[in-house]
């Protein structure tokens, strides 16, 4: 099972460009039951993986501007420190966990969101967009802070911002973002694993299937219908996260049950 998640996931990323991390943990989740503070840090080493198979192929075709990820690691590299040891801090016990699936579950649904609306409401690429650096860098610290704490949203948030804030083409906004996505998956699965944040049997099938994914999905990506599977895919991801709340919520009453009856004694 996880060979093939990790080779469906990694071909799916170098078809559309959707991140690892919002994929992988919320599947690990829902169809592994790996514990929550365990699905983040292995999403986060896979993503690692796959990327460096996807990386590479973007930077041979010149669509990483090194310029503008120099500023965009500046404070996301911080940022994923502080998200990751945040996380590994309030990982440990059981009612912090309901928080990080209702966390979770509510980080996935407003990425996939946030591709859903601008499938429908496409922005503007290019053109005579001012490049604001200060605005950049300041936008990537709480980035890097979400990508370390939930292993998602270096995709969603840093199109964002590099659709805002810069004048870059659609082409170069995906390379330079899956290039900063490496280098946040690198550092925050790395401070997981040093923690021991991570299930090393599933993380191994997954890379093994996604090293396989990763070169399947770059072959077909001319081939298929980017945009309208994003969209399918962001749908589903959307569901995903709703569903991570969902599951949350009757603990989070029965917590809320047992802290007030501990108050009125």
């Amino acid at each position: 099972m996880e060979f093939l998640l990790g080779f469906l996931i990694a071909a799916l990323i170098a078809m559309t460009g959707v991140g690892a991390g919002t994929i992988t943990a919320p599947l690990l989740i829902l169809l592994l039951n790996v514990p929550v503070g365990v699905a983040v840090g292995t999403a986060l080493a896979y993503s690692a993986a796959v990327k460096l198979v996807v990386v590479p192929v973007q930077i041979w075709r010149r669509l990483v501007s090194w310029r503008i990820l120099g500023v965009m690691l500046l404070t996301g590299v911080p940022g994923v420190v502080l998200g990751t040891l945040v996380f590994r801090r309030v990982a440990g016990s059981q009612a912090n966990s309901i928080w990080l699936y209702l966390a979770l579950g509510i980080m996935i649904a407003v990425s996939s969101g946030w591709h859903i609306y601008r499938h429908f409401r496409p922005a503007r690429i290019g053109g005579d967009r001012p490049y604001r650096p200060r605005w950049l860098a300041a936008a990537m610290l709480p980035v890097g802070a979400e990508v370390g704490f939930s292993s998602s949203g270096a995709g969603a948030l840093g199109t964002l911002a590099l659709l805002g804030l810069t004048s870059l083409e659609a082409k170069q906004i995906v390379g330079t973002d899956l290039a900063f996505g490496l280098c946040l998956s690198l550092i925050g699965g790395g401070l997981h694993l040093s923690q021991g944040g991570f299930d090393p049997s599933v993380l191994m099938r997954l890379i093994a299937g996604g090293i396989l994914g990763a070169f399947a999905g770059t072959g077909l990506a001319p081939r298929v219908p980017a945009r309208a599977m994003r969209l399918a895919l962001s749908l589903w991801l959307f569901a995903l996260g709703l569903q991570l709340c969902w599951q949350a919520l009757p603990s989070l009453a029965k917590l809320e049950t047992v802290v007030l009856a501990f108050a009125r004694q």
